[in-house]
């Protein structure tokens, strides 16, 4: 099993030929808390980045857009200033870049279950390009599996998010399904729910509602989510919350009874609108 080194291959091998309409695109959500797509990823800075180690990161995007994220932050604050941290939702190379860590000397954090698959001792398992969905599905059995080897940088997602920039405010919850050690983060103050993969809101396995980003609620993307029954428990677990803000790892933010509305539809519905029919990883 070979062991991919991000450090020096990701910025310049690992090359994923799919935009948005919305890549580049820096969005206030509420206080304190900014997403940016980087091409159909979302990231965001929790905080305040005008202060150095005042904010923290929440993921990296797609590798090499590390210059689009410190391009935004100088763009939307003026200057580029390093974060206390970044935390990791998961470890799918959509979401997890190596070169922000060693470019800012701080460290990366992840829940303890998705340790192996970024310390180079463990592969994910394969997307399924063979399930029901769009041209993105079919494309998924080119993207990146291998072990990813973040050095000494990346430690265990604590218990207690005391980071600077997040002021004891947020929480983090386990919401398995599309990966073993996913993790969503909340602020019961303003309700505001980054949910990660878990729920996203767009239609992630068709090419056209990626790219315009065709905002519709969905359960996690389908090719590389391997426990469909954990996935529908994480949608429960985190509808339960009644969040009033959600911001998903892919696609537009989504807020208030709208919101509200679309989780009880995902819930009630999940069978039909997130499970695939056939897939390897179909129960």
């Amino acid at each position: 099993m070979d062991i991919v080194d991000w450090k020096h291959t990701a910025p310049n091998t690992v090359k994923l030929p799919i935009t948005s309409a919305t890549s580049g695109l820096m969005q206030k959500v509420t206080e304190k808390l900014f997403c940016l797509t980087t091409q159909i990823v979302n990231v965001c800075f929790i905080g305040d980045p005008t202060k150095a180690h005042g904010w923290v990161l929440i993921d990296t995007g797609m590798p090499g857009k590390s210059d689009m994220i410190t391009e935004a932050l100088i763009k939307q604050f003026g200057e580029s200033n390093p974060p206390s941290a970044i935390l990791l939702t998961h470890g799918h190379f959509d979401h997890v870049a190596f070169d922000l860590a060693q470019k800012w000397d701080v460290p990366i954090y992840i829940h303890p279950d998705e340790l192996p698959y970024v310390t180079g001792e463990k592969a994910y398992p394969k997307p399924d390009a063979t399930v029901e969905g769009g041209v993105v599905a079919k494309l998924s059995r080119f993207f990146p599996n291998e072990p990813i080897q973040l050095d000494d940088y990346v430690k265990p997602l604590p218990d207690k998010l005391d980071f600077a920039g997040l002021e004891n405010e947020w929480t983090w919850l386990h919401v398995p399904g599309h990966s073993p050690g996913q993790v969503a983060f909340f602020r019961e103050r303003d309700k505001a729910l980054l949910s990660a993969d878990a729920i996203i809101t767009v239609k992630q396995d068709e090419l056209f509602d990626v790219i315009t980003q065709n905002q519709e609620i969905q359960g996690p993307p389908r090719y590389w989510t391997t426990d469909w029954t954990a996935a529908h428990r994480s949608v429960q677990k985190l509808r339960s919350l009644d969040p009033a803000v959600l911001v998903p790892g892919h696609g537009l933010p989504l807020f208030g009874q709208e919101l509200r509305d679309s989780l009880a539809v995902l819930d009630q519905q999940f069978e039909r609108i997130a499970v695939p029919d056939y897939g390897k990883y179909v129960q």
